[in-house]
């Protein structure tokens, strides 16, 4: 009998589908790529067509070996890589590197691991897509004109093996620019109302919030605001102006993609995404079913469509049917994303067997398998599954010249949420506004006014990132994890309690960035290069064009940071702290961690501390100098020399100047001086000599 090869990438991969296939076929891994462009070197001439040059990764010649003689001998070879640029590519080299006859070679790619998918596939055999695998050349190219060339001048300048990359640099920016916004926040002081009313004859108290006039809504800005509103509602009568009731219709969430997984996986079990990836790489390669053998349990993983097979549809609705009723089934289709291209080759992520509940895989799977595929399960039968429906009421209370709005809401149908609700989507079920009536006479009870502050914009989390990138159309579903990971790994970025704060070494990355590669780290650039190699891959766009028109305008400001850099470069600074070791004066130095303070006589003598930076302001608690310091992960803070004596730490810049309103220090917020007191709020511009 013929004997055919099939070419995977995963070792976890061939287990699975040996076990679909006969005897007649054998499985082996390429185990990911097997050619690559040399480490030590750009790898394509700019001068002669941009041509890339490949040779063969560095401990993969066994396996090219084992692979070549497997092949000799097969009458046809399958390559199975991944459904995406990156598995087109890695076919396309495994057809070069394995020399492979075109007559006998067919790629094959499949949704889901599983029987019926591995069969359909080598039914529908198709040729290389050379587009697919000219957008992955070109951005492999483009990662690399920029790691390649930037890196250096960050390695000259901060001294140490630091790196820049083309979506990387993009997402330390959007860390950096949101910590701005939070440091140059100022608090503006409002104030709410609510009101405790008793309708007669009813023993159950309303409790409404203040709206305003009968006209227009009001905001409270301030104490003597409030006092004057609290005057105007002395004494007065109240009644209900307006009662009103009605239905409210909460649709169920579509599947997932891989952004929101990585979200989702993020808020409700704490994953980051790297985690959620590897998990579903598991979950997807196969797992060995205790009496059904192994099989991939989930779909493809690297997805932005959230596009569903008729098939499965059918299956999940059936399955609805049975376990939930008729009622349950979604009757429409649910929309999904518009705007951006996406790519609609795939599905979303989904059970590859919706029957298959998590319940019975528990004893197959790891905790973490079992939560993310049960999370995955969760999500795509409630996608198919009814809206919710909510009976809703509310009033409108008048006394005086003001106005009280009170509303409830009790779930009438849970459709999808009898099987899945969103953290932030869970409400609490209120009884509907019964007996209340136009003109209803009520009783003032209570009246609660309350001081607040608004609040910064918050900390990027890995899942708000995550979303930020996706919906400014930067990186791809596969980028979005190993980019987080390495901003962090370079500690650009620290990770503190799910929050990304901005480390001193970040900061001094990104304004190098942003003032010679301006460019680059806008998102706006960065988004429409992704578009542009999403059109490589239409086949509307030649893939060196792309190249062409990117790497002159890298080279002239590579070249142009270069010079600027020699004309700046950072001499090392001498400090009036002295070595305890030989007597010499400590200079300021810059490692991957930040500055810290070495003795000049290096290599004779070695000793090195921890640079305090004194920032000429006594410390509020004790006296002493306040210094500028970092926590493990590299995030900047004030705290006082006399640490761990002295407890003072502010995450602002504290000044000299004390409040005139209640006598606590402030500290700097942009061109501001702000009270660092709890509920003062007071705050002035700060001397223009001094911002």
């Amino acid at each position: 009998m013929a004997k055919n090869l099939v070419i995977v990438e995963s070792p976890a991969k061939v287990k699975t589908i040996k076990k679909f296939l006969g005897s007649n076929y054998e499985v082996m891994a390429s185990q990911g790529h097997v050619r690559d462009m040399p480490k030590s070197q750009l790898g394509f001439d700019a001068e002669h067509g941009y041509e890339p040059k490949y040779i063969t990764i560095r401990g993969k010649g066994d396996i090219l070996a084992k692979l070549r003689k497997e092949a000799r001998k097969a009458d046809r070879v399958y390559l199975a890589t991944d459904p995406d640029r990156e598995g087109e590519a890695i076919s396309w080299h495994l057809s070069k590197a394995l020399n492979l006859d075109e007559k006998k070679m067919y790629r094959i790619t499949f949704n889901e691991i599983t029987k019926t998918a591995v069969k359909d596939a080598l039914k529908n055999t198709r040729e290389i897509d050379m587009d697919l695998v000219n957008a992955q050349q070109a951005r492999r190219m483009l990662d690399r004109m920029v790691g390649y060339r930037i890196s250096p001048i960050l390695w000259a300048k901060v001294k140490r093996g630091l790196s820049a990359g083309r979506v990387q640099s993009v997402a330390l920016r959007l860390i950096a620019d949101r910590e701005e916004e939070i440091n140059a926040f100022i608090p503006e002081e409002y104030w709410t109302l609510e009101a405790g009313f008793q309708a007669e004859g009813s023993k159950k108290p309303l409790q409404a919030k203040f709206y305003g006039t009968k006209s227009k809504k009001m905001t409270i800005g301030s104490k003597e605001e409030m006092d004057q509103i609290l005057s105007g509602l002395s004494g007065v009568s109240f009644h209900v102006a307006e009662v009103k009731t009605g239905e409210r219709i909460k649709k169920a969430p579509l599947p997932f993609t891989t952004s929101t997984l990585q979200q989702e996986a993020s808020k409700t079990l704490n994953f980051s995404p790297q985690k959620t990836m590897s998990l579903a790489q598991q979950l997807y390669e196969g797992i060995d079913i205790k009496g059904n053998g192994t099989a991939g349990v989930i779909t493809y993983l690297r997805t932005d469509s959230t596009r569903i097979s008729e098939e499965a549809q059918k299956s999940a609705k059936a399955y609805i049917g049975e376990q939930y009723g008729e009622k349950y089934i979604s009757t429409g289709t649910a929309a999904g994303k518009s705007g951006k291209k996406i790519q609609d080759a795939h599905e979303a992520i989904r059970p590859t067997d919706i029957s298959r509940t998590p319940a019975d895989l528990k004893e197959s799977l790891t905790r973490d398998q079992f939560r993310l595929y049960q999370l995955i399960w969760k999500r795509f039968t409630a996608s198919q599954m009814a809206e919710a429906r909510y009976e809703t009421s509310s009033a409108k209370i008048d006394g005086g010249a003001y106005r009280f709005t009170l509303s409830a809401s009790r779930l009438a149908f849970d459709g999808f949420m009898a099987v899945y609700v969103q953290e932030e989507e869970k409400e609490e079920n209120s009884q509907l506004l019964k007996g209340l009536n136009k003109d209803t006479a009520l009783k003032l009870q209570s009246l609660d006014s309350q001081q607040h502050f608004t609040q910064p914009p918050a900390h990027y989390t890995e899942a708000a990132l995550v979303k930020t990138l996706e919906e400014l159309g930067i990186g791809r579903p596969s980028t979005y994890a190993p980019t987080i990971t390495t901003i962090i790994a370079r500690r650009y970025v620290s990770k503190e309690n799910r929050n990304l704060y901005l480390t001193e070494l970040g900061e001094v990355v990104n304004h190098m960035m942003k003032t010679a590669f301006p460019t680059i780290v806008e998102s706006d650039f960065t988004a429409n290069m992704e578009g542009l190699l999403d059109c490589v891959e239409e086949g509307t766009v030649n893939w060196k064009t792309v190249v062409e028109n990117f790497y002159p305008d890298l080279d002239a400001a590579v070249q142009a940071a270069e010079k600027e850099l020699e004309e700046v470069k950072i001499e090392d600074e001498v400090t009036d702290v002295v070595c305890d070791l030989c007597g010499r004066n400590m200079v300021i130095k810059y490692g991957p961690h930040g500055r810290f303070l070495a003795c000049p006589g290096f290599p004779d003598c070695r000793n090195t501390k921890p640079y305090l930076e004194k920032i000429g302001t006594a410390c509020p608690k004790c006296g002493a100098e306040v210094v500028l310091c970092k926590t493990k992960k590299g995030r900047k803070y004030y705290g006082c020399e006399n640490h761990p004596d002295c407890d003072f730490m502010s995450w602002q810049k504290p000044s000299e100047k004390k409040c005139p309103k209640c006598g606590s220090y402030m500290v700097e917020k942009g061109n501001k001086l702000v009270c660092a007191g709890e509920g003062c709020g007071y705050r002035e511009e700060r001397e223009k000599d001094k911002a």
